[in-house]
């Protein structure tokens, strides 16, 4: 009976060592897998930042906005800043639908980076319907970083004949695209907007030199990813880490046509 119970005794004690060391090695195993997971993780991105692609140059020396000024009667600058430039024309309400998109997809995802702005060209004689939109626009934010700036239609003319656009403004000098401009007055976008399952087939290279306001998904999609790229651009130049080689462009090996 003593032997009995001594070898039921040892089989306990067996088990219950054996018990607590598969429990120990679970979480040690769980631990070191959630310290060394997001460690992994990091050494996969860390090359990535040596293959960044920047966001194409579309156009050069776009024309200054001298020629205009903002509700306020003060001046406003494309130079050292990274602008969402648009033209809303004579009956800005009519740009509604654009003004809603571009501000919840656009406007309210970047204020909070330096030197971003949204600058909306509108001909002078058009100040009661910016009111108007501004009221519609302001129900929701306050609009710190966006402006109206007011000029004769010459000068608008001018300034979006400096642009590399694929559509001609309306007759009341408005357009439902807006363009990016960096902070040294080049446009931005991409000299191949063409899709993976496209590339594969070899389908010929077009560009995206402005952006379509009225289509959700291409602000949403493109223009936002876009943005978010030129963003991560400047902030490398700040940090000293950015490679002003790579380009999106660098493979492409056939003539780029520029389309919207």
């Amino acid at each position: 009976m003593l032997n009995y119970r001594y070898k039921d005794g040892f089989l306990n004690r067996l088990f219950y060592f054996c018990t607590m060391t598969t429990k120990r090695i679970k979480k040690i195993s769980i631990l070191a897998i959630l310290f060394f997971l997001p460690v992994i993780f990091l050494l996969f991105l860390y090359p990535s930042k040596h293959n960044y692609n920047t966001l194409d140059v579309i156009a050069n020396n776009i024309i200054e906005v001298s020629a205009f000024i903002d509700e306020d009667g003060e001046d406003v600058f494309l130079e050292n800043n990274l602008t969402v430039l648009g033209f809303f024309g004579s009956q800005p309400m009519d740009k509604s639908t654009v003004a809603s998109n571009l501000k919840e997809l656009i406007y309210d995802k970047f204020k909070g980076f330096k030197r971003f702005q949204i600058l909306i060209i509108i001909p002078q004689g058009a100040e009661a319907q910016v009111k108007l939109l501004k009221k519609e626009l302001l129900k929701y934010d306050e609009l710190k970083y966006w402006s109206f700036a007011y000029g004769h239609e010459q000068d608008i003319q001018k300034l979006y004949n400096s642009l590399n656009a694929s559509n001609n403004l309306e007759p009341n000098l408005a357009t439902d695209h807006v363009f990016i401009i960096d902070k040294d007055r080049n446009q931005r976008g991409r000299l191949d907007d063409r899709t993976e399952r496209q590339v594969e087939k070899q389908e010929g290279a077009y560009g995206l030199s402005s952006y379509d306001c009225i289509k959700v998904a291409v602000v949403k999609n493109k223009m936002s990813e876009d943005m978010r790229i030129l963003f991560t651009e400047y902030r490398q130049k700040r940090k000293g880490t950015f490679d002003s080689t790579s380009r999106r462009a660098d493979d492409i090996k056939t003539e780029v046509k520029i389309e919207d």
